[in-house]
């Protein structure tokens, strides 16, 4: 095994949270040396084409970084989203990722993921991109993240809903005209509305 080889793979994994088969092409590398790494407890796989460094030390949104490399058309939505944007303390226990009401879910056996369908406008509405990781992940912004958990609040709780809207003007991580633009598209208008006028 080329030692050059075998350095930039583990240099770039040091860097990242996770690199792939595709990250080994950029770096002219064959995709069988991370295989070899990891054999060799030089690279750690952790999931099926995904490897790590033994030495890196995972950040709060290493689980969103991992399911969006497994679900790369699934945007970070719910208590996945609410924890992303500060607008909780709770960590999740799942990572709350939405789909295409017709997308095929996959298997993660590697983290616990709870998949929430998602159709038209309700998916592509307010889907924004992050930089994380060197990973680009997507998850919903903290306007739509409330009116999906008003939209899902039998799933959540009605508390947890309220709270995520108190604490998203608090924090004036969304304005009133985004809140109710996302909660019209989620076809929460008329629930959240009383809430909104509270405030």
């Amino acid at each position: 095994m080329s030692k050059s080889k075998a350095d930039k793979l583990r240099n770039l994994a040091t860097k990242r949270q996770i690199i792939t088969a595709a990250d080994a092409a950029k770096l002219g590398v064959p995709r069988t040396y991370l295989s070899r790494l990891a054999r060799q407890g030089q690279l750690e796989k952790i999931a099926r084409g995904l490897y790590t460094s033994p030495a890196f030390s995972p950040n709060e949104h290493a689980s969103l970084v991992e399911v969006s490399y497994q679900v790369p058309k699934g945007v970070i939505c719910l208590l996945s989203a609410l924890r992303f944007h500060n607008l909780t303390t709770q960590s999740p226990r799942e990572v709350w990722i939405a789909i295409g009401h017709k997308a095929w879910a996959p298997k993660i056996s590697s983290l616990p993921v709870r998949f929430v369908r998602m159709s038209g406008p309700a998916l592509q509405f307010g889907a924004s991109e992050h930089h994380v990781s060197g990973r680009v992940i997507r998850v919903f912004t903290a306007a739509k993240t409330v009116a999906d958990c008003f939209k899902f609040r039998y799933k959540i709780g009605l508390d947890v809903a309220i709270e995520a809207l108190k604490e998203s003007r608090r924090l004036k991580k969304a304005s009133i005209d985004e809140l109710w633009a996302a909660a019209k598209v989620c076809r929460v208008a008329k629930v959240i509305r009383p809430y909104l006028e509270s405030l």
